[in-house]
């Protein structure tokens, strides 16, 4: 199971050291975690992944060319039309999906083509970041066999529920657990001792 450090802002390196599959650099003006500074050098085993909200291709695109991105998370309403755009920029492109207590997967039909990956969050009243759960039960109807990054009120207060999920049907195609707020000291400051105890149990 990959795992994804998403809201990354102040001890970007020190998280590094954990060697996570992917850190999350907000680019959205109104998080508490929108990312303004330089990314230090990583190791070439992380991917850079880049969070957007209803954000201009070409200014996604200028992202991509100075923070060196390997993949593009659209967090807002962003059409297939779009993710068709970003697919020429050859990074991968994960489409966020939030989910309350259900969910019309025929919304996916649109995407299956344009994106690499899924993301499945919570929906709240700000895009990411809200600190709460979804019912994963509603993932078993999910349709695709598209690979989906699990997110949303993920922490350790949790983990026995994750290892549960891992085990049932409609985990078979759960490629990454995404995790943020619940492992923050203050937002984009992360705590680095329980981020290393939640990647041991997986």
């Amino acid at each position: 199971m990959k795992l994804k450090v998403c809201g990354m802002k102040l001890n970007i390196a020190e998280v590094a050291k954990l060697q996570p599959d992917y850190l999350g650099f907000i680019f959205y003006e109104n998080s508490p975690r929108n990312f303004e500074d330089t990314i230090p050098e990583l190791p070439k085993s992380i991917k850079r992944v880049g969070v957007f909200v209803d954000e201009s291709v070409e200014v996604i695109v200028a992202k991509i060319e100075k923070h060196k991105l390997d993949a593009i998370q659209l967090h807002g309403h962003e059409s297939s039309e779009t993710c068709r755009l970003l697919k020429s920029t050859k990074k991968d492109i994960i489409k966020v999906f939030s989910i309350k207590d259900e969910f019309d997967f025929s919304v996916l039909n649109d995407y299956e083509d344009v994106c690499d990956y899924y993301l499945f969050d919570t929906k709240g009243k700000l895009p990411g970041g809200n600190g709460y759960t979804f019912d994963w039960k509603v993932l078993k109807d999910y349709p695709s066999t598209k690979p989906y990054f699990l997110s949303g009120g993920i922490g350790l207060n949790n983990v026995k529920n994750v290892q549960s999920f891992l085990k049932r049907q409609e985990s078979k195609y759960c490629y990454a657990i995404d995790v943020n707020s619940k492992f923050e000291i203050e937002p984009g400051l992360k705590d680095v001792e329980l981020l290393k105890q939640f990647k041991k149990t997986f």
